[in-house]
């Protein structure tokens, strides 16, 4: 029974992964991590109301991460064992849906190409603004450079968190596990800031962000790099040694221990000088610099790292795969 289900969970990551590139999130229905995103704020209304000292801001954090990653597993493992149980194509339907939802490749990929058609129409407000849905510095005063940086910038950090990082999770177990680890990313992105109202109260999300995300980041980078001598084959702007030169100079210039992996590996690549000083509402984050400025960042930069980023993935979903199908053939003999 676990081998057959395995032959179901392995087609169902392979759909869903196609699902993403071909429809990317789907507006207008119901999708889980948006669901996440509001529990965490009802969760957050009710045990952040008053002021109160630090330990009972952190237990409170801690409850809260707690609740929302017990509720996430038990809904998920309620409705994809449910379907499964119905029936095996309905099981597989349902998980290929759900992983689907869990990459976010192609609206990654949708959104940054907004932001090279302003610019590549001169439209250097509507850039400032579209890149506003998808970073959380202010884009307000970003001139022509700093708009096309921010933009390489979001596709080479969310290559990790947003695209590699959930697809190795759905590849071990699932939707159950995916949907997981989307719960603690959402709770990070949401409350695990370094701020006066969540110093204390999101210090446990931010830990474990941090935590799950530590070995899908360099992993990430790597596949960067890895990827980028695919690409050299048909553009000499992508340098795989220089990509991991600088990973390797760079990777930790970050507050976050897994922030700079995947940024130093696409600057690097590309020839780009990264990161640096940013305003976060109105209030200056002086964030060290990431690579060398061999040369001038460009419009088409933005696609570059996307390309990056999709062969990234391609590579993961490939080796995912290979080893799932051996531990099937395993099991079957």
């Amino acid at each position: 029974m676990v081998a057959e289900y395995l032959k179901y969970h392995m087609i169902a990551l392979m759909i869903g992964y196609v699902l993403d590139l071909i429809i990317g999130d789907p507006h207008g229905i119901p999708h889980p991590v948006v669901a996440i995103g509001k529990l965490i704020s009802c969760l957050e209304k009710a045990l952040l109301k008053k002021r109160s000292d630090q330990k009972k801001e952190f237990l409170s954090g801690l409850l809260l991460c707690v609740t929302v990653i017990i509720t996430t597993v038990m809904l998920t493992t309620m409705v994809t064992v449910g379907a499964y149980l119905i029936h095996p194509y309905l099981g597989m339907a349902v998980e290929a849906i759900l992983i689907c939802y869990l990459l976010a490749a192609r609206c990654l990929q949708k959104e940054s190409m907004k932001i090279y058609k302003d610019v590549a129409e001169n439209d250097i407000d509507k850039a400032r603004k579209d890149l506003s849905m998808i970073v959380g510095r202010d884009t307000d005063k970003l001139d022509y450079k700093g708009i096309l940086k921010a933009a390489v910038e979001t596709v080479a950090e969310n290559t990790s968190d947003g695209v590699i990082a959930p697809l190795i999770y759905a590849s071990i177990a699932g939707a159950l596990l995916g949907l997981a680890y989307k719960a603690v990313n959402t709770m990070d992105s949401m409350v695990g800031y370094h701020n006066e109202r969540y110093e204390y109260f999101g210090k446990c999300a931010a830990i474990l962000d941090d935590i799950v995300n530590f070995i899908p980041s360099r992993l990430s980078a790597l596949f960067i790099i890895a990827s980028s001598f695919i690409l050299r084959l048909s553009d000499k702007a992508y340098s795989p040694l220089m990509a991991f030169k600088i990973w390797k100079r760079d990777r930790l210039n970050h507050k976050s221990p897994n922030s700079a992996q995947t940024e130093s590996a696409v600057s690097g690549c590309l020839g780009l000088k990264l990161g640096g000083p940013s305003f976060y509402g109105g209030v200056l984050s002086d964030k060290p610099y990431i690579g060398d400025e061999i040369k001038e960042i460009e419009k088409e930069d933005i696609v570059r790292a996307c390309r990056l980023m999709f062969i990234s993935q391609a590579m993961v979903l490939i080796i995912a795969e290979i080893i799932l199908y051996i531990i099937y053939v395993n099991m079957l003999c």
